[in-house]
């Protein structure tokens, strides 16, 4: 039996993700009840889910209601007969996107989306993990000397940890799935914190297999599961990174616009195209280009790569400089212009 450990972040990845890879996920939920895989799930980790699950789908409900159906029609077409039909389309189709956004709003509230189903799903089959008294004064233990996973002012992780470590079962390994990078090793965010792996070989005498994409997760361990939308995802941000003109870079952020929910690695690797591509950072500040990975920054900059981050703010202020340099070289060329024509001659 696998034994599986999913973070918040990545139980509210969900929520990105299409109908057809939520189906596949119910391919999980079949694992789980053969006994294939055992899922642990702490209390603090369903507390954190359910803390979080509000905002996470803010974002999008807020993209579905600020979409504009309504056409700006100029006053000189109004006398043409297909402009009433228009108006009447038009009038439909502002109906039925009133409708289907209190469909989505009465499911948010209801707690009814098709990833809330599934999720019901998974954590009726899961192990729950109760916090008790012990526990959190372990995980304050831990906390209070320093020792990871976890922020200075919250015991969250450690609480998660100490869960996973009082339950799972000696010399069995445990596949670590979470885009939190207090898990992850100050030497590289592809590998665990190196102190977790000894620890957890130390207490357990087996190995943390750890993934930070629940799309990497099921194509080393269970392949016939496949998460299309991450994996478009992925697909789209490296074809940014590889782009060789700016027209292909604005196609590009164009196709990635469609997707409202984006891990942290996905987030630091699209900070990296644009730091590294210069076929997108000389053209970071085109309205399209910048609202977009703007969009990637705002409100995730602590849990983003510090260096990229920086980088990235560089990157974009060097380029407001230029460009602010630029008009002023061209209201002087101007003024130039401007003397030579008092000339009198």
């Amino acid at each position: 039996m696998l034994d599986l450990y999913l973070d918040t972040n990545i139980l509210l990845s969900f929520y990105g993700l299409s109908s057809d890879d939520l189906e596949e996920l119910r391919k999980l939920a079949v694992l789980l009840r053969k006994g294939s895989v055992r899922l642990h799930l702490p209390q603090q980790t369903q507390e954190e889910f359910a803390r979080n699950r509000p905002s996470k789908i803010a974002e999008a409900l807020r993209r579905l209601r600020d979409q504009k159906v309504a056409l700006q029609i100029p006053q000189l077409a109004h006398e043409y007969s297909t402009f009433d039909h228009v108006m009447r389309l038009q009038r439909e189709l502002q109906a039925a996107h009133n409708r289907l956004v209190a469909e989505v709003t009465a499911d948010i509230e209801g707690s009814s989306l098709k990833a809330d189903i599934v999720l019901k799903e998974l954590f009726s089959l899961a192990n729950q993990i109760p916090n008790t008294p012990e526990l959190i004064e372990r995980a304050r233990t831990r906390h209070d000397l320093g020792n990871p996973p976890g922020k200075r002012d919250s015991l969250g992780d450690a609480v998660n940890w100490e869960a996973l470590l009082s339950v799972v079962k000696k010399k069995s390994d445990l596949a670590f799935v979470t885009d939190d990078g207090d898990y992850a090793s100050p030497l590289g965010e592809s590998d665990f914190h190196p102190f977790l792996i000894d620890e957890w070989g130390r207490v357990k005498g087996s190995k943390i297999v750890f993934y930070r994409r629940l799309s990497h997760f099921f194509a080393a361990q269970f392949p016939d599961i496949s998460l299309q939308t991450d994996l478009e995802k992925d697909r789209l941000i490296q074809r940014l990174a590889q782009s060789a003109s700016f027209s292909e870079t604005h196609a590009v952020i164009h196709r990635l616009r469609d997707y409202v929910d984006y891990s942290i690695a996905q987030r630091n690797d699209l900070l990296r195209a644009a730091i590294s591509n210069n076929q997108v950072g000389w053209i970071v500040l085109d309205t399209d280009v910048h609202d977009f990975l703007q969009s990637i920054v705002r409100g995730y900059e602590p849990r983003l790569d510090q260096d990229l981050l920086n980088q990235f703010n560089a990157l974009v202020r060097e380029a407001r400089e230029e460009r602010e340099a630029q008009r002023a070289r061209a209201q002087v060329a101007e003024a130039d212009d401007d003397d030579d024509d008092d000339l009198p001659f």
